[in-house]
């Protein structure tokens, strides 16, 4: 199976450093010596598009700017690029959310993915409005996806859940094609939603054998509701000519970091709620040295960023074969990010790319299906 790759867009600010960040930390924290201004998110677009990324990944929560809004400022600039909007259910009605993901994707011709994010973390959701704990917070999401994907089927839809209630709803017009769903969440009650409703369940990125446990937890649990599951990974990623200049750019990177910072985080992502987090926390422990926890694999980005907290790091090869160990496991989409987003876009782009294209693992979208492996990587913005 041919390979997916996504990019990120980093909507709180981009920086030549790590920039903090994410789940589990206040409003204010991010930010960075880029803006994240339209221009400069187009930049971002449009080399993911030019160098043949299927989608980007747009994050949610107080301390990034909205999704929804930022990506329909940046379709109309794109051809091809899809946006996979990560979004909270709960802070909008399941009626009003199938509504909007359908006008979405008629206006960008198809290009919608919405990534659904529970919400970790309780002090921010209250913040919003949202007085759930956690378990409610995942019975609810289970109780939107049910409304949401019988209205995407057509269907005029009266229910009362625990947690919502619509009576004779219906949408004017259906989103074709159905938006993808991902979703990611390493507890019980995450599975059970993974298992029942979505499309691609995401992980982040921890040692193989990790992965391989949680994926095997999530497609047992997706087998007994007689369903399948697309497996993907969230990931950094810093690829050089060579492995000495990528762990070269690894601890600039690190040298960057500010050890009071790294505290004052760590002592904020330890409140987190998120499974995932605690998962992600426990491959540094908050120390400095050590940091390549399994070959390639550098959790040194957690030290200051909520979320997804390793990197891929290593010669353009090395990161191919970390990659098509992960494909081993079973995942087929990987969604990446660097600091900064555009320079490392076109490093991973033009270096690992190709071996994997050489490989026969990945192709270019906008190639042509029955071009051979003497074909060219690289496809301009314009092609369709």
């Amino acid at each position: 199976m041919t390979l997916t790759f996504h990019w990120f867009l980093p909507t709180y600010g981009d920086s030549r450093d790590v920039v903090g960040g994410g789940h589990g930390l206040p409003p204010g924290s991010a930010g960075g010596a880029r803006p994240a201004t339209l221009p400069y998110l187009r930049q971002i677009v449009h080399a993911a598009e030019q160098l043949g990324f299927v989608g980007a990944l747009t994050p949610t929560g107080a301390w990034c700017e909205d999704a929804w809004l930022t990506t329909a400022m940046l379709a109309d600039t794109t051809e091809r690029l899809k946006f996979l909007v990560a979004f909270r259910p709960g802070l909008v009605s399941p009626t009003l959310a199938a509504q909007m993901a359908a006008t979405y994707q008629r206006h960008s011709r198809g290009r919608l993915l919405l990534n659904v994010v529970t919400g970790g973390e309780s002090h921010e959701q209250r913040a919003y409005g949202d007085f759930l704990d956690k378990d409610q917070r995942y019975a609810r999401t289970d109780e939107f996806l049910h409304i949401v994907r019988a209205l995407w089927r057509g269907e005029t839809v009266s229910f009362t859940g625990e947690h919502l209630q619509v009576e004779d709803a219906r949408l004017n017009r259906v989103p074709d094609p159905v938006p993808d769903v991902y979703f990611g969440g390493s507890s019980p009650a995450a599975g059970r939603v993974a298992a029942r409703h979505v499309d691609a369940y995401l992980t982040w990125g921890e040692p193989p054998a990790a992965v391989a446990e949680k994926l095997a937890w999530v497609n047992g649990l997706a087998a007994a509701e007689g369903r399948t599951l697309r497996q993907g990974i969230r990931l950094h990623v810093i690829s050089r000519d060579t492995a000495e200049q990528a762990w070269a750019q690894a601890r600039r990177l690190l040298d960057g970091i500010d050890p009071d910072t790294v505290a004052k985080v760590q002592a904020g992502l330890a409140r987190s709620e998120s499974e995932g987090q605690k998962r992600m926390l426990a491959l540094h422990g908050g120390r400095r040295d050590d940091l390549e926890i399994y070959p390639n694999l550098w959790a040194g980005v957690g030290l200051v960023r909520g979320g997804a907290g390793t990197a891929l790091v290593g010669s353009h090869a090395e990161v191919a074969d970390r990659i098509e160990e992960y494909h081993g496991l079973g995942i087929t989409e990987f969604i990446l990010s660097g600091h900064p987003h555009v320079e490392e876009a076109y490093w991973f782009g033009e270096g690992v790319l190709p071996i994997l294209r050489e490989r026969g693992l990945w192709r270019h979208p906008a190639e042509p299906a029955d071009s051979g492996p003497a074909g060219i990587p690289f496809a301009t913005s314009g092609a369709r």
